[in-house]
């Protein structure tokens, strides 16, 4: 469809429907049904604190084995797990502020300190947990080239390292249990793309990462002590920060689209231009933009050119039959504001005829 809006007006971050894609065939079921995945309201509160109370037991242990076998790998783990801790406590803050009410400082109310708090601990995992393990792993191999490091007794840090894969597992499996339940058959990458709630994603990821990291530390631990290479446990320490700032990547990268607005996707934003269209007393749908206020606030904003012939009670009846159309196939939608496209031009008319008034005064 064309737009009819005027490009210099404002416009709300969003996206529009690609005018070139060939229209998709919608049945009254498409359109009006709920969606066939609804809204993601798996509460990850469970995972988060599993995930927090079991960093911090493990974190503990692994400085403890570290200090008495001298392991550069499980220092690594073991600022990987209190860093993992902290990053916990600050999503559980962000789930906590992001359900606070809108007021009059912040009327769209608070949905996206979640990304924000969320960027915050993409930030912390790449700068304290990537960056002070390879440091580590980078200091233990200088000193090992000076001959001043010697490999202590593995015995507590292979029990350390059963010990944490247990815990870690088990707030893996919390949190694995929730992901699946929210992703509703999407793959996990195409999930962690379209989420809009980084809490569920973001422990999973976390976990999972420390248990890959266990894997790594074990290796290094075990073949350096085979092998009398100290050098292997400290590359292993390096292997672990590359894969925290892996992750970090991923936060990074999706906590970013999420905090400068992200909208529908071309293919729901042609099912709002169905709905719209389908009423009676619309002509055609001209813009529509859409941004997430938080992970189940949509915003929508929508233009509409209506017959000429309709009453006033006719376009406030077509507007209510659309939003609730609209509420009812995508549930996150808590505000849709429609505007009349003919009455906007109306408007835009009339006040350039006022400046060109003003001018000639």
């Amino acid at each position: 469809m064309p737009d009819t809006s005027d490009p210099s007006t404002p416009a709300i971050a969003g996206t529009q429907a690609s005018t070139d894609d060939p229209p998709i065939p919608l049945s009254s079921e498409d359109l009006f049904l709920p969606p066939p995945q609804p809204k993601e309201e798996i509460s990850s509160t469970t995972s988060i604190v599993a995930a927090i109370l079991a960093n911090i037991a493990v974190g503990i242990v692994k400085f403890i084995a570290a200090a008495i076998s001298g392991s550069s790998a499980m220092i690594a783990e073991g600022i990987h797990s209190i860093v993992d801790s902290g990053n916990g406590l600050l999503v559980y803050l962000g789930v906590r502020r992001s359900k606070k009410e809108a007021d009059t400082e912040h009327p769209f109310g608070y949905g996206q300190e979640l990304y924000f708090w969320t960027l915050v601990v993409a930030i912390l995992v790449f700068a304290l947990g990537g960056g002070f393990s390879m440091y580590e792993g980078i200091s233990r191999l200088l000193e090992i080239r000076r001959g001043i490091v010697t490999l202590g007794d593995p015995t507590m840090s292979y029990i350390v390292i059963v010990i944490a894969a247990v815990l870690e597992g088990s707030a893996l499996y919390i949190a694995l249990k929730n992901f699946n339940k929210a992703r509703m058959g999407r793959s996990p990458l195409q999930f962690i793309r379209e989420a809009k709630d980084p809490s569920l994603f973001t422990v999973v990821l976390e976990d999972t990462a420390a248990e890959i990291g266990l894997i790594v530390a074990f290796c290094g631990v075990f073949f350096a002590h085979r092998f009398n290479m100290p050098q292997i446990d400290a590359a292993a320490s390096i292997v672990i920060g590359l894969l925290l700032a892996t992750v970090s990547v991923v936060l990074l990268r999706e906590s970013k689209g999420l905090l400068i607005g992200e909208g529908l996707k071309n293919e729901e934003l042609k099912i709002v231009e169905a709905i719209v269209e389908s009423n009676d007393d619309v002509i055609e749908c001209g813009r529509i933009l859409s941004m997430y206020m938080g992970p189940h606030d949509l915003l929508m904003a929508i233009d509409a050119t209506f017959d000429p012939l309709a009453t006033r009670d006719d376009i406030v009846s077509a507007v209510d039959d659309i939003e609730e159309k609209i509420i009812r196939r995508f549930p996150d939608a808590t505000r849709v504001f429609i505007e009349s496209e003919s009455l906007r031009f109306t408007r835009r008319q009339a006040l350039r005829a006022a400046a060109d008034e003003d001018a000639v005064e």
